[in-house]
C-alpha cells in the first residue's frame, strides 16, 4: 500500500510514533518540548486523521487511552514525500542538487555515496532511487 500524504503535523507526530514505538495519544503529546507542545485535542485530531488515513493503528487499550502503533515506515513516508518534491522539478534533480551544493547542504562525502549507489544500481541494471 502506498504511504499517505502527511502533513507537517502529521510528520511530527509519526516521528514521535517511529522514534518511540507504540504510544498513546498523551505519549505523543507530552514527547513535544513544553513550548512548542500542541494541546492534547489537536494531537487526539491529528492521530485520528492519520488512523483514516491507515498510517497508525489502535493496537490495544489501556484503562481509557488507545494505544497507536505506525502502519507505514518512516522509509516509505520518506519516499512518497522525495517522490512528490522531485516532481516539482520536473523530474530533474541538477538544479536541487545545484542548489544543495551551493547552500552548503551537499557534502563531497554525500556525493561519493550517491555516485556508489549509481554504480551499484547501473550494475544490476535497475533503475537508481
Amino acid at each position: 500500500m502506498p504511504s499517505p500524504k502527511l502533513s507537517r503535523l502529521e510528520l511530527r507526530i509519526m516521528d514521535v510514533i517511529w522514534s518511540h514505538g507504540p504510544c498513546s495519544v498523551r505519549d505523543v503529546q507530552e514527547s513535544f518540548p513544553e513550548e512548542s507542545r500542541p494541546a492534547y485535542t489537536t494531537v487526539h485530531t491529528i492521530v485520528s486523521r492519520l488512523e483514516a488515513k491507515k498510517a497508525v493503528r489502535k493496537t490495544k487499550k489501556v484503562s481509557n487511552a488507545h494505544i497507536y502503533e505506525a502502519t507505514i515506515t518512516r522509509g516509505s513516508a520518506q519516499t512518497h514525500m522525495l517522490d512528490d518534491f522531485v516532481r516539482l522539478f520536473g523530474g530533474r534533480m541538477q538544479p536541487l542538487m545545484a542548489h544543495l551544493i551551493e547552500a552548503g547542504q551537499l557534502t563531497l562525502e554525500d556525493i561519493q555515496a550517491a555516485e556508489k549507489l549509481l554504480r551499484e544500481k547501473s550494475k544490476t541494471g535497475k533503475k537508481a532511487p
